[in-house]
């Protein structure tokens, strides 16, 4: 098993373990019933994973919401069935919510776990890739608006992380490299984590590209370790996003317009941010701020885990536009950027001329 230790500085009672292993499903409420006192448990899940994994965390303390499946469904309506099951089985302050599946599952179930009785214990069992690695660490919640994706929400760290890597053998080819958009991601900001350690993630993707699409588990699990010990490093020195943490968001701030405009139902996340990377690094290349070296490998590196790097559809310019300023890193009316500047090395930068941003669109 690994394991890796969320420890937040801002707030030093905040701590909590990542757990990575095969199998920890059999065994969830005994790693449960040590990170919290809760008497009952709200498990959220939704359809598709219920199905296959719902029996494993069935209890005598444990009652089920089941969610439909799908980015569009992660809004205000659905976070009130949450709050209304929680009011229903009569959840207290005392209980905790179980979220199993996804970074949709995480984030509402999460962001209703933050607001139930002003905040509730809450464990986080992410069953996709892109959960594992990215949106089940760091304490982000949070539920899409019409006019912004995450703009409704908060951060709320949760007590546990199970991440049982054998939950990605049942991911298709499309959810697996969605996430996989997450773990490169990773590999492009390595350096600005300030981990004080080098774990060559770029490096470890170009050798063992064939081992992780073959699902590997020792190498899955090192690869979600890495990223996972990334990821804690940014948030254990900026929880709440006052600078750091937001070279998370590479690549995305392409992505939520894409999804914004498309309805969430086009593209998946990781779909939106591979192509959202892309751009980056045309609109980086277009600036000079990497070396025509530096461009090639990085966009080799996207080539050959075979992700999504341009839109299928023609789109409006204006409401692309738009939909970028209605962004959360949106400040002063100038569009934030992590932008790259050199290899596996971001930095933070606006003003950049609307006809640029636009140009690779």
């Amino acid at each position: 098993m690994e394991k890796v230790d969320v420890k937040i500085k801002a707030t030093k009672e905040t701590s909590y373990p990542i757990l990575i292993d095969e199998g920890l499903l059999d065994e969830a409420y005994d790693y449960i019933k040590n990170c919290t006192d809760a008497n009952k448990f709200l498990v959220v899940t939704n359809t598709k994973v219920y199905s296959l994994y719902g029996e494993k965390l069935k209890n005598d303390d444990a009652e089920f919401i089941v969610l439909p499946d799908g980015e569009e469904y992660k809004n205000r309506d659905i976070l009130n069935k949450i709050i209304d099951k929680a009011l229903e089985i009569k959840l207290e302050r005392k209980d905790a919510i179980i979220a199993l599946g996804g970074g949709v599952i995480g984030d509402m179930a999460g962001f209703a776990a933050s607001t139930y009785q002003r905040g509730i214990d809450f464990i986080q069992i992410p069953t996709t890739l892109l959960a594992q690695v990215d949106s089940s660490v760091g304490g982000k919640v949070a539920v899409n608006h019409k006019l912004g994706k995450n703009v409704i929400g908060s951060f709320y760290q949760p007590k546990l992380v199970l991440a049982d890597t054998n939950t990605l053998n049942t991911l298709d080819d499309r959810q697996f490299k969605t996430g996989l958009a997450e773990v490169l991601k990773y590999a492009f900001i390595e350096k600005s984590c300030n981990a004080g350690e080098d774990y060559h993630l770029f490096e470890f993707l170009k050798e063992n590209k064939d081992k992780i699409y073959n699902k590997n588990h020792p190498v899955l699990q090192e690869l979600i370790k890495i990223c996972c010990l990334l990821k804690s490093s940014v948030v254990n020195q900026d929880e709440k996003e006052k600078g750091l943490r937001a070279i998370l968001n590479f690549g995305h701030t392409y992505a939520h317009a894409i999804e914004n405009i498309t309805d969430y139902k086009l593209y998946t996340h990781g779909e939106a941010v591979s192509i959202g990377m892309k751009f980056i690094f045309d609109l980086a290349a277009e600036l000079n701020l990497i070396t025509p070296n530096y461009y090639n490998d990085a966009i080799k590196l996207l080539s050959d885990y075979n992700l999504t790097t341009q839109l299928s559809i023609n789109i409006d310019i204006e409401s692309f536009y738009n939909a970028m300023l209605s962004d959360k890193k949106v400040k002063n009316k100038a569009i934030n950027f992590v932008m790259p500047v050199k290899e596996k090395e971001v930095s933070i930068m606006n003003n950049i001329d609307k006809k640029l941003i636009l140009k690779g669109i």
